[in-house]
This record gives structure tokens, C-alpha cells and sequence, in this order.
């Protein structure tokens, strides 16, 4: 086959295996184009979103690595989140130390939440995300039995910004603002830098008694980290530093400076290490060097005037997009423990798994449990960033949409991955953005546009599990073939 061949080939392999994603940008660019919005409200709504939906969206991949498909069931996460978020308001707490004891309420209720979903997904299995759906319609009818009759009705509670007039039930609005409302968000550079340079000291510390008692040995690993948290830590007091520090926003021009120069060193260390450390050939440099003059190409466009507008017009929370970035690399790391195999090995053959003596209830367990966990936490982010609680609205489509991002990054229900849902993120929400504006450029009725982008998430997701279920379809005769097959002597 002759290279033109294959790069036709490749490119045909890969528009295939990704088409919906394919579609998707197609359609976000068509409606892009008819809506007329100028691109600096566009791509500062999308970054919102990308800030205030990722981290749930995320939560979903641990269940399709375990094989539990899509968790239609993280509506029980949310509903743990809201049941805190309830709780911690009418107390009367707030602020960052608001934040953190919704979290301790939250987690608790999102393990014992997860637990039971797990345990009842074990004797539902190849059905479990309709038994996720159905799970999440149920779960719903008991929030708005606590919600509606309990509160107010067996538990006395008496608020009236909070409980309706007549004593029973809560409003349907809660309003965040001087309470929750960007816990998150509005957390300074600064003090997540102090944070976490004291958090390192004392796991260092640790670390250090262990290995004086011989119960761990200190390596450069553990050096490099501390130095760098503490070189940091020292930068955060020079006055300039400072000063850039003390915001709770960082303009996207920066960051993207900031990502840009971090990227360039790490391949400037991969070349050094290649050529001088591991004394590999000149032509193995060729890949970083072009990824570095790539990287500078992208810094080149940040001159551009059109571009540097509107990377000076977006400004990003910098703690959420931190803990998108720790979920990143803890959806990665987990795959690298005993653990991660396991669910692996459970979701491609559970009765490999069973042989290999890996407790596959367990592991489906577990996977539902940080999966319910993670939503919750996400919900949290949600519910700050909105700064509103739709007390019996907030929770019921956040599967589906985040479904349907996931799907919309080119995953399956048995694939999934952090790039995907990244891309699915920002595809679905920008389309949220632009599409009532492009139905009211054609047809003069912002309302169409809002019908289409509800029609495209449920679309999304029903074609996806059409070809999940023809995809399975067409193995059944094959795996039966090979079953029922005997071996032929030679």
C-alpha cells in the first residue's frame, strides 16, 4: 500500500471511529457562523462551562472502565450534593469553610449513595444503565418526598427565606449569594499556593519519620516536590508576585502564556535528557523539536489583535480548573494501581476477571462509589458556579447532558477517556451557547434553537447506544462460533 493509501486510509479510520464527533464540531460551526455572536461572548460562555461541568462530566469514566457503562446513576451524586448544599445554607454557613463542611456532609451520603447503587447494579448486570435511569426517576421521588412533606412536616424547620409559606416544604429557588455563591471560584492564587506548600511540608515531615524508623526511604522524587512547593512559596512574597497572586481570576492570556512556557520546558528537559542522559540519535529529537516550534506558532497568534482580545476578555477560576486537572490525573493514575487493573480487566471479560481471582461485585462496587462521590463533588463545583439552587430542578437532566457531552468527545459505552470528555465539554456547551441565538437568525425564534439542542442530547445519546447494541449484536454469532467450535488435529 502506497503512503498516500494509508494516510487515506487512516484519516478514513479516524473520521469513522469519530464521527459523531465529527458532526458535532460540523453543526457547532454552522451554528457558530449563523448566530452572529461575536466570538469573546462565545468563548467566554464556553469556558464557564468547560469550569463549571467538566469535573461531572469526568465522573463518568471510571464506571465504563469497570464496565458498567454510562452512569445514568450520578444523579444520586447530585442528589447527596443538594441534600448538603440544603443543610449548610440553613445553618447559615458560608464562604470557603461553608464549602468544605458541604463537602463532609456530601461524601458521606454520596459512599452510602454509591454503596447501594453498586450493590444493586451486581444483580442487574448488562442492565445497568437502565437500571441507572429508572434508579435516578426513583431517587428523584424521594428528594421530593424530603424536600416537600419531610422538611417542614416531620423535621421542623423554620425559615422563611427557605421553607414555604406555609411551613411545609422547601421554596423552589434557594439563592447562594452571601453563602456558596463562588466558594470555589473565588478562592485566591495565593492561598491555594499556601495550601498546598503546607500540605507537601507535612506529608514530607511523614515521610521523613518513616524513613527515620525505616519504614520508608526518602528518594529525589520526594526532594524535587518539596523544593518546587517551596520555591513557589517563596516567589508568592516577592511584591509583583504577590500582587499577580492575590487574584481569584487568571486572564486566559496568561494562563495560556503560563501552559505555553511550562510545555516549552518540558520539552527542552526531553531533548536534553534524549541527547545528553540516554545518548539516543539526533533524529529522536526531531518530535520535541517540533512540538516546541509549534508551541511557539501558538504564541505567535497571541498578537494577533482578534485573538488577544478575546484572550484578554476571558478570565478562568483557577481552583476549579485545578480540580479538573487533579481529576485528569486521577481518572490516569488509577489505571497504573492494582485497582484501575482490576476494573480494567472487569470491564473487558468479567468471567476472565472471575478466573484471574479478582472479587468482580467488589470492584463494580468501588467503581460506583468513587464514581457517586465524584458527582456529588461535581455538583458542588455546579451549584457555587451558578450561585442559584433549583432545589428540585438542579439534578434531574445532569445525566443526560453529561452523558451527552462524554459522547459527543468521540467515547462509547465502553470507552471513555479525559481527552474525551474535555472535547466533549466544550463541543456540547458551545453548541448550548449558540444555538438559541442561530434559531433566532433563521427563524426568528430563539425557542428553536433551545428545542434543537434538547433533541441533539437525547440524539446523541440514543445513537450511541444503537450502535452499542448493534456492535453486540453482530459479536453474539461470533462469540457463539467460537464456543461451539472444536479444534482440528494437525
Amino acid at each position: 500500500m502506497s503512503p498516500k493509501s494509508k494516510l487515506l486510509s487512516k484519516a478514513g479510520s479516524f473520521l469513522f471511529e469519530n464521527k459523531v464527533m465529527v458532526a458535532f464540531a460540523l453543526i457547532c460551526a454552522a451554528a457558530i457562523f449563523l448566530s452572529g455572536s461575536p466570538m469573546t461572548f462565545i468563548v467566554d460562555g464556553v469556558f464557564t462551562r468547560i469550569t463549571r461541568n467538566t469535573f461531572t462530566v469526568l465522573a463518568l469514566i471510571i464506571p465504563v472502565l469497570a464496565g458498567l457503562g454510562l452512569n445514568f446513576g450520578i444523579v444520586i451524586g447530585a442528589v447527596a450534593a443538594q441534600i448538603a448544599v440544603f443543610w449548610v445554607v440553613y445553618f447559615g454557613f458560608g464562604g470557603f469553610s461553608g464549602i468544605l463542611l458541604t463537602f463532609l456532609i456530601a461524601t458521606p451520603l454520596a459512599v452510602l449513595f454509591g454503596y447501594l447503587v453498586g450493590k444493586l447494579f451486581n444483580r442487574m448486570k448488562g442492565a445497568e444503565m437502565i437500571a441507572g435511569l429508572i434508579l435516578g426517576y426513583f431517587a428523584d421521588g424521594l428528594y421530593q418526598l424530603l424536600f416537600l412533606v419531610i422538611i417542614g412536616g416531620i423535621i421542623p424547620v423554620k425559615n422563611p427565606k427557605l421553607i414555604i409559606a406555609g411551613g411545609v416544604g422547601v421554596k423552589n429557588t434557594i439563592d447562594l449569594t452571601g453563602n456558596l455563591k463562588y466558594a470555589i471560584d473565588s478562592v485566591r492564587m495565593v492561598d491555594i499556593i499556601t495550601v498546598v506548600f503546607y500540605a507537601i511540608l507535612a506529608i514530607t515531615v511523614i515521610k521523613a519519620i518513616l524513613h527515620l524508623v525505616k519504614k520508608y526511604k526518602l528518594n529525589r522524587q520526594d526532594a524535587l516536590i518539596f523544593g518546587v512547593s517551596g520555591l513557589l512559596f517563596g516567589l508568592s512574597y516577592i511584591p509583583v508576585i504577590e500582587r499577580f497572586l492575590s487574584k481569584d481570576r487568571l486572564v486566559l492570556l496568561d494562563a495560556l502564556t503560563i501552559t505555553l512556557i511550562l510545555l516549552a520546558a518540558l520539552q527542552i528537559y526531553k531533548m536534553v535528557r534524549l541527547k545528553l542522559v540516554e545518548k539516543q540519535p539526533t533524529s529522536t529529537l526531531l518530535k520535541p523539536a517540533l512540538i516546541l516550534v509549534l508551541l511557539g506558532v501558538v504564541y505567535g497568534l497571541t498578537f494577533l489583535p482578534e485573538i488577544e482580545k478575546i484572550l484578554l476578555f476571558v478570565k478562568l477560576p483557577v481552583l476549579p480548573i485545578l480540580l479538573i486537572a487533579g481529576l485528569c490525573w486521577f481518572n490516569q493514575a488509577i489505571l497504573s494501581t492494582r485497582l484501575g487493573q482490576n476494573m480494567r480487566t472487569v470491564g473487558q471479560s468479567q468471567s476472565v476477571a472471575m478466573a484471574s481471582g479478582i472479587n468482580v461485585d467488589q470492584t463494580r462496587v468501588i467503581a460506583m462509589v468513587i464514581s457517586t462521590v465524584l458527582a456529588s463533588w461535581g455538583q458542588l463545583i455546579f451549584l457555587q458556579n451558578i450561585g442559584t439552587f433549583s432545589t428540585y430542578g438542579a439534578h434531574t437532566q445532569i445525566a443526560q447532558f453529561a452523558i451527552a457531552a462524554l459522547l459527543v468527545g468521540g467515547a462509547s459505552v465502553q470507552k471513555a477517556t479525559n481527552k474525551q470528555a474535555i472535547i466533549g465539554v466544550i463541543l456540547f456547551h458551545t453548541l448550548f451557547i449558540v444555538a438559541p441565538e442561530a434559531g433566532k437568525q433563521l427563524f426568528n425564534n430563539a425557542q428553536i434553537g433551545e428545542y434543537f439542542r434538547v433533541f441533539v442530547s437525547y440524539g446523541v445519546i440514543a445513537l450511541s447506544l444503537a450502535m452499542h447494541a448493534w456492535k453486540t449484536f453482530r459479536k453474539e454469532p461470533q462469540r457463539e462460533l467460537a464456543e461451539t467450535s472444536t479444534p482440528v488435529d494437525a
